[in-house]
């Protein structure tokens, strides 16, 4: 698909183009230089608070790569490796209740996520998890993605990909209301914590470049996934995962915490990283150019 016909698929305006032009043509090159100087299949990490644009961001970096500098490019959605429904309820009862809201780390299934990175990057015909957020649960594997061939670039994008732990010291003291009401002795920021020292970071090692794409605060993130819930529910409005802005507060609430220990530690430490204004729109790149 071509970059004007994607455009109108997304439902962007026309202007977009010069965001296509301005950033994601000159990220996409810069992958492509990664990949002329690793001479292999390459992991690149999108980070970016939910609403941001990352998937965005993703299509149209396929779209560009393989006409353009003639790389296959396949995306694997944090989103879509969600535990299913059922285990993040035993979660809840094994561990602590917050685990049964999907999101934070320790409620996707990093098993099932390191080999699918692993087999697309050895070329095999694999299928593709896909998540229901509408549903709240795994779709049944007959809903899955079949894909099969030669990978050149892997996009891994995920809210949360690349995130490192907090020191313990700063687990001690609430971020918000949920945790103070629902995690006073803070078993469940502690386990959440621990899965981001162990598995999710074997599992974010694989990335072998990182990209962040910044809100200006996390004000917006809310803002932001409030207009993703408007949308869904206008396609889905009785699915029983949708939410209303109460329930989409809440549920963003379980995010806090780690977005803003990102929002401090990671952008340091990104190879590439855009920051947004309060409309989504990028104000600036850094890394492009090697820099």
């Amino acid at each position: 698909m071509d970059i004007a016909t994607l455009i109108a698929a997304e439902r962007l305006p026309a202007s977009y183009g010069t965001t296509v032009d301005r950033w994601w043509r000159p990220l996409a090159r810069r992958i492509a230089q990664w990949h002329a100087s690793a001479g292999r299949t390459l992991i690149i990490g999108i980070n970016g608070a939910q609403g941001s644009g990352k998937s965005t961001i993703c299509r149209f970096l396929q779209a560009s790569l393989l006409p353009e500098y003639g790389l296959s490019a396949a995306t694997v959605a944090l989103d879509n490796l969600y535990l299913p429904l059922a285990a993040r309820d035993r979660m809840a009862q094994r561990i602590h209740p917050l685990f049964r809201t999907r999101g934070v780390p320790g409620t996707h299934d990093v098993d099932a996520g390191v080999t699918l990175l692993r087999d697309l990057a050895a070329g095999r015909d694999i299928l593709i998890p896909r998540f229901s957020k509408a549903l709240d649960d795994r779709l049944p594997q007959a809903d899955w993605t079949r894909h099969s061939g030669k990978v050149d670039i892997l996009l891994f994008e995920g809210w949360c990909v690349g995130a490192r732990p907090q020191d313990a010291a700063s687990l001690v003291q609430p971020v918000n209301a949920l945790e103070a009401q629902d995690d006073p002795e803070g078993i469940w920021r502690r386990h959440v914590n621990l899965a981001l020292q162990t598995s999710y970071a074997r599992w974010f090692a694989t990335i072998d470049h990182l990209v962040m794409v910044q809100p200006p605060s996390f004000d917006h993130v809310l803002n932001n996934r409030l207009l993703q819930e408007h949308k869904l529910r206008a396609v889905a409005p009785d699915a029983p995962g949708i939410m209303d802005d109460d329930a989409v507060a809440r549920f963003v609430s379980h995010y806090e915490r780690l977005t803003r220990h990102m929002f401090a530690d990671l952008p340091a430490r990104a190879d590439i990283l855009f920051q947004l204004d309060a409309r989504q729109n990028v104000i600036s790149g850094r890394g492009l150019a090697g820099e």
